[in-house]
């Protein structure tokens, strides 16, 4: 067997089940049909497979164009082999809520481990607002770039797991 580099070597997966897993955390199992140099997928087929504790759920989501950059892991899927999981499938709309739940207990801890670390003096920024946030400090200060530099130092200084009273602060220009 003679090794192809690159996309190359998925030319003989093509008309195979695959499984992947996207950057999102999302899982596709469908049908390979296409690929090309950078990459990027077609699946026809496709499910969009949710899983929740114990239990999945699929939801149809039929052909599928996937962005090459956004797969972390493409595996096929023996269809001969006898299916021995523990998982139980549900139906799409009990799976959906299972997984809503379960964000909400997300967003519950997320909340107390703020205010955690707000009570111990450090101020994070949630991460979908990061970019709004950066952006209102610099126009606020007016940053050069130097200070901008010095705004990011500031700002891991501030997310490193320290006591507030151990900081030791220098003026560094990057």
């Amino acid at each position: 067997m003679n090794y192809v580099p690159g996309t190359a070597s998925l030319i003989d997966d093509i008309d195979k089940k695959h499984l992947v897993l996207l950057r999102d955390g999302r899982t596709l199992i469908g049908y390979l049909r296409s690929i090309d140099q950078f990459a990027n997928l077609v699946f026809h087929q496709t499910v969009e497979r949710i899983h929740v504790g114990k239990k999945f759920g699929d939801i149809p989501r039929g052909i599928f164009i996937v962005r090459g950059e956004n797969v972390v892991l493409l595996g096929e899927i023996d269809v001969d082999k006898p299916c021995d999981t523990v998982l139980q499938q549900v139906s799409i709309e009990e799976i959906l809520e299972e997984q809503r739940l379960q964000q909400q207990a997300k967003q519950e801890t997320e909340k107390v481990k703020m205010q955690v670390l707000k009570d111990r003096g450090l101020s994070i920024p949630k991460a979908d607002n990061l970019d709004e946030y950066y952006s209102l400090r610099m126009k606020k200060t007016k940053f050069s770039q130097m200070s901008y530099n010095y705004f990011w130092l500031n700002l891991k200084m501030q997310l490193l797991p320290l006591e507030k009273e151990s900081w030791t602060w220098s003026y560094i220009y990057i």
